[in-house]
């Protein structure tokens, strides 16, 4: 029989694509999703869509006894659901840490524990690095988070770590970036208006890892088998942002480019004005104070070396060829 997979936060941007991959390695995919969540990137007639109710455990727990495969239990589930920004910054404890101690509790009350649970996290569990000589991010990196995003994260991983009857992995990547994804796209566009903004006038070297690569290495590390391990999931190299620039310049057909510099102070004074705004609109913002620590953050760079030992991890899409992808489906786009 089919391996079934059931896919938490699945109606987003890496969602979208995690569903599709996991039909085209023959899984038997669950989707788990909100009742308000946004179908556009879930089409396929093959997904079984399963909608529960984060806010009431009790509801997650007759929504799984009603879903579960015959078998009683999922063989793999990917808990992807997060908030990366919010208009109330315990929106994050709720979202990213609550919801998955509420839901793995359920599990294992119910007699549901999979074969691996796999964790989404973040780069920003680990918090900001060695600035001074640039030495890349590990895998044993000891964690200070210094943004609310971030110790949301690893509240979340340390909370998996003390529950020994459950068989996790946890996957931190850096910036995910791919078609649909929303901050690069930012990026994009202010590249093809001419501008590129940065902030502070220090070196800062940046990592990226394409939606695709991200995903197979999802599959791959559940097939392998790795259990209660952490990895940080990057392409292997680091950029500048006037590579990141030229590389999309050079997309979008050579466009000319000025670059930006936007001292520190202003950033901030920024965020807080955008992050206000945002609260009394009660929509998340954007720029923020979390959004400017991470933009501060000058060494991005990191170490994959676990995971290519552990279960084979090959990006292949260094970020030239990512970004041809992302910006021929932008220039699409443009055109509708």
């Amino acid at each position: 029989m089919n391996k079934t997979i059931l896919i938490i936060g699945a109606g987003g941007f890496i969602g979208g694509f995690i569903a599709r991959e996991a039909l085209n390695r023959g899984y038997n995919t669950y989707v788990g999703v909100r009742e308000s969540t946004s179908r556009r990137y879930l089409k396929e007639p093959a997904l079984k869509f399963v909608v529960f109710d984060y806010d009431n455990p009790e509801s997650v727990a007759e929504t799984l006894r009603a879903s579960v495969p015959e078998s009683g239990r999922w063989d793999y589930i990917i808990w992807n659901l997060g908030a990366t920004k919010c208009a109330n910054f315990s929106d994050f404890n709720k979202i990213n840490f609550q919801y998955l101690r509420d839901f793995v509790e359920v599990l294992i009350r119910e007699n549901a524990v999979p074969e691996r649970f796999l964790f989404m996290s973040s780069l920003s569990a680990v918090g900001p690095a060695d600035e001074q000589n640039y030495a890349p991010i590990t895998s044993h990196t000891i964690p200070n988070p210094n943004t609310r995003y971030g110790l949301s994260k690893i509240k979340a991983e340390t909370y998996l770590e003390t529950k020994p009857e459950l068989p996790w992995i946890i996957f931190r990547p850096t910036g995910v970036y791919g078609p649909h994804e929303k901050d690069y796209l930012m990026m994009i566009k202010s590249i093809d208006s001419h501008f590129d903004f940065g902030v502070g006038y220090r070196k800062q070297m940046l990592t990226f890892i394409y939606v695709d690569d991200l995903v197979n290495a999802m599959f791959d590390a559940l097939a392998a088998g790795v259990l209660r391990k952490k990895y940080i999931i990057s392409e292997d190299r680091a950029y500048s942002q006037k590579e990141f620039r030229d590389i999309v310049s050079k997309r979008l057909g050579g466009k000319w480019v000025v670059p930006v510099k936007l001292p520190m102070w202003a950033v901030y004074a920024a965020s807080v004005v955008a992050e206000k705004w945002g609260l009394i609109r009660l929509k998340p913002s954007t720029l923020n104070r979390d959004k400017f620590k991470i933009m501060k953050q000058r060494n991005w760079n990191c170490d994959v070396s676990d995971a290519k030992r552990d279960f084979g991890f090959n990006p292949q899409f260094p970020l030239e060829r990512g970004i041809d992808i992302t910006v021929e489906e932008y220039l699409k786009s443009k055109k509708k």
